[in-house]
Parts: C-alpha cells; structure tokens; sequence
C-alpha cells in the first residue's frame, strides 16, 4: 500500500516507521530540522520493543509533491486537524482512506466537512512516544496499538487492507472493532481523564493513581465521561470505567499525557478537544460534568497564554 504518515511525530513516526519497516511504501510529511534529517539520515525510532531505522525514508513537507495514496495516516494533534484537512486534499483520490489518530472524538467530522464523508473512517491508538531529535522517535511505554473502522462500521476491502499490512508490523496490535464510535469514546474516557488530572496536578501516573485523593479524582473523571457517552447514546459497557481503571494502573508510573507534557512546557496542547469537549459535549445533552468544568477552566489561561492570547508572568 502507498501510504501517507501526515505529521511525524511520536504517533506517526512510530507507527509509519513500522509500516516502512514491514515493507509498505511510507511517505513521511514533516517540516524543519526533523524532515532534512529523515531525508538525509533516514528516520530513527527507539523502542522499548526494539530500535530500527527507516533507511533511506520518503519525506517531504509538499502533500502536492506526493499525489493520491491509499491510505492518508492523520498524525497531526486535535487543534491542528481543522487545518490539517486542507494541506491533506491534494492526497486524496477517489479510492483514499483518511485515518485520524487524534485524542478526541471530533477529528473524523472535521476531516470530513473538508475532505467528504466517504474518504473518513474513524481511528485511535495507543502508545507513549514523543520526537526526541531531529529523524529521531523514541517509544518508551504502552503496547502499541491501532484500530480503525468504517463510521458505520461496515465491513469494507479498504479497512481489511490495511489491517493487513498492521498485522505484518512488529509490536503492533491491531483491531477492527464491531463499533468504531464506541472504541473512540472508549479512548476519550482514557485519554482525557490522564491528561486533564496529569495536567492539573503536573504530576506523572504512578502519582495519580497511588495517592488516594488523586485516584478519586481519575475515578470521578472516568465517570463523568461515561455518563456523556451514555446520553450521546455510545454503546460503551457498564464497567468500562473499572476497566479503564485497572488499565491505567499497568501504565509505567512515570508516564505523562502528551497534553499534560504540552501544558507543562507551555506548549500550545489538546485542552479544548479532550477537557474542553467533555463539557461541551455534556452541556450539549444536559450532563453535568463538575470535575471536567474544574479542570478545563483551571488550564485555560495557561492555554491561552500558550496560544498567545494573554500574558502573564508565571
């Protein structure tokens, strides 16, 4: 398959690097330092499941320079994929599938205002990685993990193809799940729960989830969600938040989120799409979602000071 990683982070250098490295024709979209240093030295991942290199690596920072792929990987964070959706169009033909990896569960209805409903699947992943230097990816925790589907999750050629070239990578678990939608919120509940709780109290998940009142916090947080899901009618199951639980209990205990690591280096993060969204979307079916409201409101103005919209000193 001919596939597009669009933003080579830690998500799409780590999952585009096994693509490259099971022998699909990867083409890496980045910029800066990091795009001169794949195309000259080819891109470097460390993992805790093993180091490879992807050399030499097709990289460019010209989606117009690649044409139509077969698959379109959106690797870009949740505040960028508005944008994203139209530096993508020149990758699209009539038989692509675009593939959003965002935290969050807006990005297949962004991509899709843009790019069309028939090109959009929905997706999600899992792992703890970040860019560690130009050409350079380092995975340090989490079984990688992948899944997609068909919005309304009908088998399709397009979704079996590219499981299958998943299922040649090394390490990495793939699924297609009977209901995307429900496997996304599933995601959601994890994913802003770590970040809005790692952010608010900057400290890393072994801390979180062994000091009594913060593990409340993460129980509260994980509950709170759940019953937004329910009144948006998501068929999540009845203990996915016991499960979602003991789940962040195998993390490594010095993980972070990549939306608290953001927040904390005064980086621009994904605050209104993960915190942000829980209370939009609560508001949205009459929810109430206090905890989610506390922590969204607290991280804002670091936001905004992070996006350039108001000063202060720290």
């Amino acid at each position: 398959m001919r596939i597009a990683i669009f933003g080579t982070g830690g998500v799409g250098g780590y999952f585009g690097g096994r693509l490259a490295e099971a022998g699909e024709e990867v083409i890496f979209i980045a910029r800066g330092e990091h795009l001169q240093t794949i195309q000259t030295q080819g891109l470097r991942v460390d993992s805790v499941l093993g180091d490879f290199m992807v050399q030499p690596a097709q990289a460019t920072d010209d989606p117009a320079q690649i044409g139509p792929v077969d698959v379109v990987l959106v690797c870009v964070k949740a505040w960028q994929v508005a944008e994203a959706a139209q530096a993508i169009l020149p990758l699209v033909g009539p038989e692509t599938m675009v593939v959003p990896l965002q935290n969050g569960v807006d990005a297949p209805a962004e991509l899709a205002a843009v790019l069309g409903v028939d090109s959009v699947v929905g997706g999600l992943c899992g792992l703890i990685a970040f860019v560690a230097g130009p050409g350079h990816i380092r995975h340090t925790g989490i079984e990688p993990f992948i899944t997609f589907g068909e919005l309304d999750n009908r088998p399709s050629e397009r979704i079996e193809r590219l499981r299958r070239a998943f299922t040649h990578t090394k390490g990495v678990l793939v699924e297609v799940p009977a209901d995307i939608k429900a496997a996304m919120w599933r995601k959601f509940l994890l994913i802003a729960t770590w970040s809005g709780v790692g952010a608010v109290t900057q400290a890393p998940i072994g801390v979180l989830r062994s000091v009594p009142e913060t593990r409340e916090m993460l129980e509260q947080s994980l509950q709170e969600i759940y019953n937004v899901a329910l009144a948006h009618q998501i068929a999540l199951p009845a203990d996915v938040v016991s499960q979602t639980l003991a789940f962040i209990d195998t993390f490594p205990p010095h993980g972070t989120a990549s939306m608290q690591r953001d927040i904390m280096a005064g980086r621009p993060s994904e605050l209104a799409s993960q915190n942000g969204a829980v209370v939009r979307l609560g508001r949205k079916v009459g929810v109430a979602t206090p905890l989610h409201n506390f922590i969204y409101y607290s991280l804002l103005p670091l936001e905004l000071r992070a996006r350039g919209e108001v000063e202060f000193a720290n």
